[in-house]
Formats: C-alpha cells, sequence, structure tokens
C-alpha cells in the first residue's frame, strides 16, 4: 500500500495495483496526476518476449531506464532491442533512453527473462495546466538517444557521486535522468526547485519527507513535489543506489538545504 508522506511525497512499490497488459507488456502505473503529480509521471514496464506494442508519447519528454535483474543471472544476460522511428539500437541493462515527443518506439525481447523498464514522462504545463507544444530539437537521427551508466563520467558531490544518462546532449531540453549513489548515513534536509522521482535500485533506507518517514528499498517509487523538504537517508552497510528524473532539466547537484 503506498505511503503518503509529508507535503505530497508518496512511496509506493513498483508492483503495487492492477497491471494494464497490453500484448507483451505490463504496466504499472505508480505516479500521475491521480496521485497527486502535476507535471511528472512515473510507469514500470514488463516486456516478455518477442516484440512490444506500440509506446508513442504525443506531447511529452519520456525516459527509460533498463533494470539489471536480481535472480542469479549475469547482469549482461538483460539484453533487448529498441526500434525508434525506425532505427534499431542494442540496449543492455542499466541503459537510459530518451524518446522526443511524437516518436515511436518498440522493444524487442529475444529471451525467456522478463526485460522491465522504468518509464517517466515529463510534459511542460502552461498556466492552465494544459500541456504546452513541445518544439522538437532537429538532429540527424543517427546516434543512441541515451546512454550506458558505465559509459558516463561519475560526478562527485560531497560523500556522494551521481551519473547523468539523458540531458540536453540527447536532445532532451525538458527533463535529467541520472544514476546517483547515497553511502550509509543521513545527509541534510533539503530540496530542489523541480518536481522529482526515485527509483530504489539497490540497498535499504529511509525517505523522509519534513518529520515523516518510511522505509525504502529496491523497487520503491518515491514522488517529490517541488520545494518539498527532504532525504534520503541509507540505513545499510553498503550503498544505496537510485534513479532519479526531474523536470525541468537542470543539475541533480543542485539543491538547498534548510
Amino acid at each position: 500500500m503506498a505511503i503518503e508522506l509529508e507535503g505530497g511525497c508518496r512511496v509506493s512499490k513498483m508492483d503495487e495495483g492492477h497491471p494494464i497488459n497490453n500484448g507483451s507488456m505490463k504496466i504499472w502505473r505508480q505516479i500521475d496526476q491521480t496521485t497527486g503529480a502535476r507535471a511528472i509521471s512515473l510507469r514500470v514496464l514488463e516486456f516478455s518476449q518477442g516484440v512490444s506494442p506500440l509506446i508513442q508519447n504525443r506531447a511529452a519528454d519520456e525516459v527509460f531506464y533498463v533494470l539489471e535483474q536480481i535472480d542469479g543471472r549475469p547482469r549482461q544476460a538483460i539484453r533487448c532491442k529498441v526500434h525508434i522511428e525506425g532505427r534499431s539500437y542494442e540496449v543492455e541493462a542499466t541503459t537510459g533512453i530518451y524518446l522526443k515527443p511524437e516518436q515511436t518506439m518498440l522493444v524487442e525481447n529475444p529471451g525467456i527473462i522478463p526485460v522491465v523498464v522504468v518509464s517517466v514522462q515529463c510534459p511542460e504545463l502552461n498556466s492552465d495546466g494544459k500541456v504546452a507544444p513541445v518544439h522538437v530539437r532537429p538532429g540527424s537521427g543517427m546516434s543512441f538517444p541515451g546512454a550506458r551508466l558505465n559509459d558516463k563520467r561519475e560526478m562527485p558531490t560531497a560523500d556522494r557521486w551521481y551519473r547523468v544518462l539523458v540531458d540536453d546532449e540527447v536532445g532532451s531540453k525538458h527533463v535529467t535522468q541520472f544514476v546517483g549513489s547515497i553511502p550509509p548515513g543521513r545527509a541534510p534536509d533539503h530540496f530542489h526547485e523541480y518536481e522529482e522521482v526515485l527509483f530504489i535500485l539497490r540497498g535499504t533506507g529511509r525517505m523522509w519527507a519534513g518529520k515523516t518517514t518510511t522505509a525504502i528499498g529496491p523497487g520503491s517509487c518515491v514522488y517529490l513535489p517541488k520545494g518539498q523538504v527532504h532525504c534520503v537517508e541509507n540505513t545499510g552497510p553498503d550503498e544505496l543506489r537510485l534513479l532519479g528524473v526531474f523536470y525541468p532539466a537542470g543539475s541533480p547537484a543542485v539543491r538547498y538545504e534548510v
């Protein structure tokens, strides 16, 4: 059951609720406007063997992250192929993917191991709450619209690090996707000037929003409203690693302590 914390912060599990079944694809909707978000969403997509139905995002930036599998199999076993606007790309676990507004994508899973992907959509809204027109940045379409985690430079910040997978380098003007590492302990409370979702990849800890808190672990989905004071505490002996996506775009290193 989802946990509501102070200020509209929300924590749920990745497979909470009943999935939507669409051919070889299952969809769990964890964060969207129906759960209190304003301009960001988070879905968990599972692709079984075969080619998925068409994925199309007509009016928003969408970013995807291919999860590692916790089933004893080697990391490189999690592979699939994505087809974006007629171009095909081989993709493996820990890869971020960017889909521009109005583009289409298919996911082809050649194996029997399900491919699990975290999807985040970020529309730009007018003052009346409606989706504003998005002008897609032109490009050659030749390079892969995303990045593998191990190919990105580690950026230190205090005693932590992060690696940005999707930003304006791959064409996204509105959304930033990153993976961050948090050591054991608790950092100072802080807030951001953007709306954010988190997905816990490994480790155990607690999500703090103001004076309220709840446990988090692999598969936890977190929604943080703009300006909400919060902190991720690592209560385990090793790193806590998370996937973060925020809107509007910016640097994961920017935060305001209280």
